[in-house]
């Protein structure tokens, strides 16, 4: 059999190589039965909650919004960890009953609470132009079938605690996180912003550059070449999206991934720096603290 290079994946798209680099975790912690009066609310620790209701139904409470019930399969998530209340009650509860034990008694609702985090420092602003919080409704044209069918997985996984479970769902949960993501973008409501510049088939392979080899000496030609735009047009059109120029991104880019290697790695400053596409580790120490607020030194003795 000859070889041949098509059948490899060895082009990964910009949205999976910026979630593995900044490396995206999902998490699902509460899988509960709740019954009575009870409220909760799980923002506040600088990563996305999301809430799924897998029997019964509930109240969604957020500032500047009705209360909206939610029922079986539906899904809710905070992209910016805004604060929320999910409740048995139609009516807001009071603030000291927010996270406070339930009463024990009344219908009972099945609730599945977990977060998605980037564990690799972020500073890039992947989610700010998704809503604060996105409800999919089960069995909506909003959800989409694959949504629906990675929830039930969940659910029916959550059921049976088969061998392995702990794993699948947090698995699942990533799943369903991409598919998030994929559906916000599909409904039109990214105009701009950096998760909409990874869907954009131009913008999306500068940006798959840089994340891929920030090693590389880009300049701002090379990386409107990778985009098929001219250099002006480019240049406009990133930083419409993006809202910061190419190669401030670039910079920022470099400097998050020195950061994340400083701290998981033994590397010298002066490796790093040449990683990070430095021939100089004068001119990377400048750069990392004009970027992150702090020598490179410092992330090294935390």
């Amino acid at each position: 059999m000859s070889e041949n290079p098509n059948i490899y994946l060895n082009d990964p798209d910009p949205l999976s190589v910026l979630l593995t680099r900044l490396d995206l975790k999902a998490e699902v912690y509460v899988n509960g039965d709740f019954c009575g009066t009870w409220a909760v609310d799980t923002a506040g620790s600088k990563r996305i909650p999301f809430h799924l209701v897998g029997s019964g139904s509930a109240w969604l409470h957020f500032d500047g919004k009705d209360s909206q019930q939610l029922t079986s399969n539906d899904l809710v998530v905070f992209p910016n960890d805004a604060h929320h209340v999910i409740a048995n009650s139609k009516t807001k509860p009071a603030l000291e009953l927010v996270n406070a034990p339930m009463s024990n008694d009344g219908e009972v609702t099945n609730l599945v609470c977990g977060f998605f985090e980037f564990r690799n420092p972020v500073l890039f602003p992947v989610l700010e132009s998704l809503p604060d919080v996105v409800v999919l409704k089960s069995q909506s044209e909003q959800t989409g079938g694959r949504i629906e069918f990675l929830i039930c997985q969940m659910l029916n996984e959550l059921k049976h605690e088969q061998p392995g479970f702990y794993s699948v769902i947090d698995q699942m949960a990533f799943l369903i996180f991409i598919e998030v993501l994929r559906q916000q973008m599909a409904s039109g409501v990214l105009e701009k912003g950096l998760l909409n510049a990874l869907f954009d088939a131009r913008l999306g392979k500068a940006l798959n550059a840089i994340h891929q080899y920030p090693e590389s000496p880009w300049t701002l030609e090379l990386l409107a070449d990778e985009a098929f735009m001219s250099r002006s047009t480019f240049a406009d059109v990133f930083r419409k999206n993006v809202g910061i120029t190419p190669m401030k991104y670039l910079t920022r880019w470099r400097m998050n991934q020195a950061r994340h290697l400083l701290k998981s790695t033994n590397l010298s400053v002066s490796q790093i720096a040449e990683k990070s596409g430095y021939d100089s580790e004068a001119a990377f120490r400048k750069a990392y603290k004009n970027t992150l607020g702090e020598p490179p030194g410092k992330m090294r003795s935390n």
